[in-house]
C-alpha cells in the first residue's frame, strides 16, 4: 500500500470543509488538513493577494485518482491546483492507520 497526498488551494472555508467531509464519510481520503494561508500569485493579467485555504488530502496510491476527479469536478475555482507530493518514507503505524482509514 502506497501513500498519496494531494494538495489544493480553496478560496473560503465552507468550500474546504463540505469537500473534506465528504471525503472522509465516503473513505477516500484518511484526512484533511486545513490551514490559513495568504497567496501572491498573477491571475488575469494582475497581481494578487489574497487570503486561501491550504488542504492536503491524504490517501492511498489507490484512491488517487478517484479523490483528483472530485476536486476537479467541485472545486470552486477555474484553474484549481491538484498536485501531488510522492511520499517516499512514511511510518508504518501511520501507513496502516491510513489504509485502514480508506478500505
Amino acid at each position: 500500500m502506497k501513500p498519496a497526498i494531494i494538495v489544493s488551494t480553496y478560496p473560503d472555508k465552507k468550500s474546504i470543509i463540505k469537500i473534506s467531509n465528504e471525503l472522509v464519510k465516503t473513505k477516500t481520503v484518511a484526512c484533511v488538513n486545513i490551514t490559513k494561508i495568504s497567496s501572491i500569485y498573477a491571475w488575469k493579467g494582475k497581481i494578487e493577494n489574497t487570503s486561501e485555504y491550504l488542504a492536503l488530502f491524504k490517501t492511498t496510491d489507490k484512491n488517487k485518482k478517484i479523490l483528483k476527479e472530485k476536486i476537479k469536478s467541485t472545486h470552486p475555482y477555474d484553474v484549481p491546483e491538484i498536485a501531488e507530493i510522492d511520499v517516499t518514507s512514511i511510518n508504518k503505524p501511520y501507513l496502516s492507520w491510513l489504509a485502514d482509514s480508506t478500505n
